[in-house]
């Protein structure tokens, strides 16, 4: 090759180079140029404060969100509470989420991100909206697909991961925008977003379980937190089994539901014929009724009622110190209190029907021949004679 060819040669590759830069940064600029708002605000002028109700709407259903009594709502769940922090941090994230990317789209392109409206079939976006207590619209979001963060080239994963997201907002149809975060949980499942603070039996002095089956009823019985659990009408050779136990001793506790049914739920479903019937007695004077009807799929249909015979006075103790009594009265006063609320907050769950993880209901109805000692052959021989 003479001095001539080189140079030549030298000139294309530059000149190819050069074409290349300048379609990358075409490319570039369409991304972080379009709208010139990059790093800015994707809902500048969203008013948080006065936000008020909430729409998730997507091919999946609607949610729909709702502050009225100060308290937020579900609407699909015939107004049970929604989960007050859950909705305030979501409500905190959009107001402050910053656009990554932006770039001018055709309508036909659309789907490729999945931002066609809802109802559109399956490139369709999920749309939130937000309104204020009259009903007035303050704003909109299209979510799209998630962002996918591109594997590092020497990476054994094949694909990213998600990033971000493909938004849109209100009419600004054909402005696209990437954010970084991807919203994943925005959907419009009402068992997510409601408030899941139940009920706590506390200090259980007479555990009663109700079967169809009547043979596989129980009752157990406590004098005080520290005395041994007894088997009301034991027959002859039954003797609980202390490990066996353990799950019933202690029911609903720390007690979670899945989600609630809906007002308009079927009666099969709210008022069971054939379940089951737990009756709790505490050592406060708390008296509580959980009805369990049927299994539906992974959960059980679960309602209670709750009463309490709280007492009104101390008992004193003899000889009691002018300094002791004075401590005494003002721990009876506390606990009042603090028993009031309970049975004050606890009223709240009675006229819904919960559905609960099936395994938290079957360790606590468990048969009567569940709960106690194997008997040997020759001790059944033995009480035979």
């Amino acid at each position: 090759m003479n001095r001539k060819q080189f140079i030549i040669l030298l000139v294309l590759v530059v000149g190819v180079g050069a074409a290349g830069w300048l379609v990358h940064q075409r490319d570039q600029n369409s991304w972080h140029d379009a709208g010139g708002a990059i790093g800015g605000k994707l809902l500048p002028a969203l008013a948080v404060n006065d936000i008020a109700q909430l729409t998730i709407k997507s091919g999946d259903g609607e949610l729909n969100l709702a502050k009225r009594d100060n308290l937020w709502r579900v609407r699909e769940r015939g107004d049970y509470p929604a989960n007050f922090s859950q909705i305030s941090d979501l409500l905190i994230k959009f107001g402050d989420l910053k656009i990554a990317q932006s770039q001018e789209v055709g309508a036909s392109q659309l789907g490729r991100f999945q931002l066609l409206p809802p109802g559109a079939g399956a490139n369709a976006g999920t749309l939130v909206e937000f309104k204020d207590q009259s009903g007035k619209s303050l704003g909109t979001v299209l979510l799209g697909k998630p962002h996918q963060r591109q594997p590092a080239a020497n990476s054994q994963f094949g694909e990213g991961y998600p990033d971000g997201r493909y938004v849109m907002v209100g009419t600004n149809a054909g402005t696209l925008a990437v954010i970084s975060d991807p919203l994943e949980n925005v959907q419009p499942k009402p068992e997510q977003w409601l408030n899941k603070d139940f009920f706590s039996i506390e200090k259980p002095s007479v555990i009663a379980a109700q079967f169809p089956e009547t043979t596989n009823s129980w009752k157990l019985m406590r004098a005080a937190e520290t005395n041994d659990w007894q088997l009301v009408d034991a027959k002859a050779g039954e003797k609980l089994d202390a490990a066996k136990i353990s799950s019933v001793t202690r029911p609903f506790s720390s007690a979670s539901f899945n989600d609630v049914a809906p007002l308009d739920a079927p009666a099969s479903l709210t008022q069971p014929t054939n379940g089951m019937e737990l009756t709790v007695e505490t050592l406060d004077g708390f008296t509580y009724v959980i009805h369990v009807g049927g299994k539906a799929g992974e959960n059980y249909p679960v309602s209670l009622s709750i009463t309490a015979n709280l007492p009104t006075a101390r008992i004193v103790v003899p000889d009691e110190k002018p300094a002791d009594k004075t401590k005494l009265d003002q721990a009876f006063k506390d606990q009042q209190a603090r028993l009031t609320e309970k049975l004050a907050r606890e009223k709240a769950f009675t006229n819904r029907v919960f559905l609960l993880p099936a395994y938290t209901v079957d360790e606590i109805f468990k048969p009567r021949n569940q709960l106690l000692m194997e008997v040997k052959k020759d001790e059944t021989a033995t009480a035979g004679k």
